[in-house]
């Protein structure tokens, strides 16, 4: 596909983990990760897609890391793989730059919450649909693919991500620190096998998508996952 702007702060410039960083607590795992022949693999399949023109999105794979340490999440939002629209991914599941239009499914996030919580929506343009005040505070925000190329949903999947972020759901859920995972979608639910449920609460609904938000077997508007997550933590008193 056709490069645009190939110096534009949006998207990846290298593919090159020196160049993300990530908490101390996760450079283990990540390290590892890297060296590894699926890494490997992996950021050749990057590089690759770069010296051949694609914008690829977001400019930091590995933002959630940096934002939210292990030993401070407190709750797992698990995406499938970033925006890839121009402008629009900023490293963090669901998210979205300030002052960037919201998503249909950021809105329908926003909505549960004020239905739920009554949370009025962020200010806009900033914080707008950027959820990077929720990672500071211990909601790991993880997509289970990391890159995706403009225009192209899903163009990354199965080129090694999911091996690292299955390994970070099982970091969090191996942790000492009982966790909530909110898995929206049956991507999302396809992990909950990494979870162990007796330590951690697991939450299913529907997709936030208006294709799945209003739709059985759990729509996702009204589903109560926020009030819920809430209430676990106040009786672990988390």
């Amino acid at each position: 596909m056709a490069s645009l702007a190939p110096n534009h702060p949006s998207q990846l410039q290298v593919a090159d983990p020196a160049a993300w960083p990530v908490a101390e607590g996760w450079q283990a795992l990540v390290s590892a990760f890297f060296v590894s022949s699926t890494g490997d693999q992996l950021l050749a399949f990057l590089q690759q897609r770069l010296a051949e023109g694609a914008s690829i999105f977001p400019p930091q794979p590995l933002r959630a890391l940096e934002l939210t340490a292990p030993a401070s999440v407190r709750v797992v939002i698990l995406g499938q793989d970033p925006y890839h629209g121009r402008g629009q991914a900023e490293g963090l599941a669901f998210s979205v730059a300030p002052g960037v239009a919201l998503p249909p499914s950021l809105r329908n996030i926003f909505k549960e919450l004020q239905r739920d919580l009554g949370e009025p929506p962020p200010a806009f343009p900033d914080p707008g649909g950027s959820l990077v005040r929720w990672a500071r505070r211990g909601v790991l925000l993880l997509n289970t693919c990391l890159t995706v190329e403009e225009g192209q949903p899903a163009s990354h999947l199965g080129k090694g991500w999911e091996v690292l972020t299955d390994a970070i759901i099982s970091e969090v859920s191996n942790g000492t620190n009982p966790v909530v995972f909110m898995l929206w979608g049956g991507h999302a639910q396809s992990k909950r096998g990494l979870i162990d449920a007796t330590r951690h609460l697991v939450l299913c609904a529907n997709h936030p998508s208006p294709l799945s938000a209003l739709r059985p077997p759990v729509p996702f508007i009204g589903c109560g996952h926020f009030s819920q997550a809430r209430a676990w933590r106040e009786r672990h008193a988390l």
